[in-house]
């Protein structure tokens, strides 16, 4: 059974709450893009985009929105195999993650591996 698409607006939502992140545009090529800052240290914790599904490798002109993760690569590795799970796009692909917001993926797992990617960069490195 397949979920209910999450929308850009409810990660928008859920990072204000949870985190008291506001998205950030910084690119006037690409308006929609956006990026949320992890408050403790202003690393990027997820990225917002819109992009044709056909640079993901799949078979449509259409845009879909995804969201690009900071993730263990463990998990990364465990995860490509499932529906709406892809290597980072457009950013380091061994340590992030891009999500499909089509509904493929539960919200509660696209807000579980938000917090995960949270909780990843704001571990000070030794």
């Amino acid at each position: 059974m397949k979920s209910t698409a999450i929308t850009m607006e409810e990660i928008f939502k859920y990072a204000k709450e949870k985190f008291g992140t506001n998205p950030e545009y910084l690119w006037a090529k690409s308006p929609n893009y956006a990026v949320l800052r992890n408050s403790k240290n202003s690393k990027w914790y997820a990225i917002v985009m819109n992009i044709p599904r056909k640079r993901l490798g799949l078979k449509s002109e259409e845009n879909i929105d995804i969201l690009d993760v900071k993730c263990d690569p463990i998990l990364i590795g465990s995860l490509l195999g499932n529906k709406g799970y892809f290597p980072g796009y457009h950013i380091n692909k061994k340590t992030w993650l891009t999500l499909l917001l089509d509904g493929s993926i539960p919200k509660d797992e696209v807000f579980n591996l938000i917090d995960f990617s949270y909780d990843l960069t704001a571990k000070k490195k030794k």
